[in-house]
């Protein structure tokens, strides 16, 4: 099992490639980091996370910018999205975000999806909450066939464009892994349909995670890669998540300045 780390990079906590340096320093294999592109002043969606949606979430960087200062400074340390906002990008611009990262790190991207809960920031985007879903898929097939293709065309719902050209091409073949967030009724079907993996979120819907990961591999036909994020570090958790067949977790890394990150990542560096 392999072990990396979640987190918010804002402009008030550690900088992206001061944090991947000491993740890499101290024996971490990622990074995945989170993103909103702005928060609404009146906010109406309620965050599945409680009551006060938290600081960070209304600071973030953005994820692609903060992936590649990380990766710029690093050698060994995988670069992901925990999760890129796909309704509210450009599936043209996001498969060539994503495959100059890839590029620039020499193969170590991960683009972890999903769809979002907040829906006055995907409506800013011009994105019908009612649809998103069905966006999210097209957007995802759209994004592998600009990366696999040498003209890559496609004609959705949602997505349509006749043959183009896009470069550059990821530097993994076929393409970098695809993670589908969430722990919904219907996860599974989009993780089958078009993702590589699944990226649930540490005790949001993940209860039962062994016979949830059994039920995946086993309606896919093949080993699924499971990466769980937001874990707390504790030693009980750690050993449920590796009885669980889980491939990787991410710890939970709060938004801290730079000094009061690095004596947490020393404390988590502890438990690897």
């Amino acid at each position: 099992m392999q072990f990396g780390v979640s987190t918010f990079v804002t402009d008030d906590g550690i900088g992206p490639a001061a944090l991947g340096r000491a993740l890499e320093d101290r024996g971490f294999g990622s990074l995945y980091v989170a993103e909103h592109t702005h928060i609404p002043a009146k906010r109406e969606s309620p965050w599945p996370g409680g009551d006060e949606l938290p600081r960070h979430y209304y600071r973030t960087l953005d994820p692609f910018v903060t992936l590649t200062a990380a990766a710029a400074v690093t050698e060994r340390l995988r670069v992901g999205t925990g999760i890129a906002l796909v309704t509210q990008r450009d599936p043209i611009i996001l498969a060539k975000e994503l495959a100059s990262l890839d590029l620039v790190s020499g193969g170590r991207a991960v683009l972890g999806v999903g769809a979002g809960w907040n829906r006055e920031e995907m409506r800013n985007h011009g994105t019908d909450p009612r649809t998103r879903m069905r966006l999210m898929r097209e957007r995802v097939l759209a994004i592998k066939e600009l990366w696999t293709a040498e003209q890559a065309e496609f004609h959705g719902e949602f997505v349509d464009f006749d043959p183009v050209y896009s470069y550059p091409k990821p530097v993994q073949d076929p393409h970098p892994p695809v993670m589908v967030g969430g722990s919904g009724p219907t996860t599974f079907d989009r993780v089958i349909d078009f993702g590589d993996g699944w990226l649930p979120i540490y005790g949001r819907g993940t209860d039962e995670l062994a016979g949830q990961i059994a039920e995946l591999r086993e309606r896919a036909g093949r080993r699924v890669p499971v990466t769980v994020f937001a874990v707390p570090p504790k030693p009980q958790v750690i050993d449920e998540l590796r009885a669980a067949d889980v491939d990787e977790i991410l710890f939970n890394l709060p938004t801290e300045p730079q000094d009061a990150t690095l004596r947490r990542l020393d404390a988590l560096a502890g438990v690897l």
